[in-house]
């Protein structure tokens, strides 16, 4: 597994005017699959329950995700086919760093397909936010038998 991890500091104000730092994670994946079957995984309901969400619920453009007793939801913001795909999370108030997205890269010469993720945590939680899309990419990964 090929993992890049770059931070990137962001200072996110609420509007209670407290400080929150959050920094930008940026991660990089060799994926063994064609775009088409990784997307499928990224942006709709079945493929993102496989692997990302315990289930996951879909009304629209609004994503409910659970993970045991949790409830997030999230607006597919943009996505274009094959290429990437943009969730916005509906309750966090800093629209800078409150999303997550997958986009998914081929090599022209080579045609080896990547997946990059970027997402934010506040800078005490990066090493456990890159942990956790550690495993859960790997869940991917079995899933498409890479």
């Amino acid at each position: 597994m090929f993992v890049i991890v770059i931070f990137i500091p962001y200072i996110a104000q609420n509007q209670n005017l407290r400080m929150a730092e959050k920094s930008k994670l940026h991660l990089e994946y060799t994926m063994n699959c064609s775009p088409k079957v990784l997307f499928n995984r990224l942006s709709t309901a079945s493929g993102l329950c496989e692997w990302f969400a315990d289930d996951v619920r879909v009304k629209g453009n609004l994503f409910t995700f659970v993970w045991e007793e949790t409830d997030q939801v999230a607006e597919k913001k943009n996505h274009k086919e094959n290429k990437m795909v943009r969730y916005e999370w509906k309750d966090e108030e800093e629209k800078e760093s409150n999303y997550f997205e997958f986009i998914i890269a081929q090599d022209d010469l080579t045609n080896d397909v990547s997946l990059l993720i970027n997402d934010f945590a506040e800078k005490d939680e990066m090493q456990s936010a890159t942990d956790l899309w550690n495993s859960q990419v790997t869940r991917l990964k079995q899933l498409l038998g890479s």
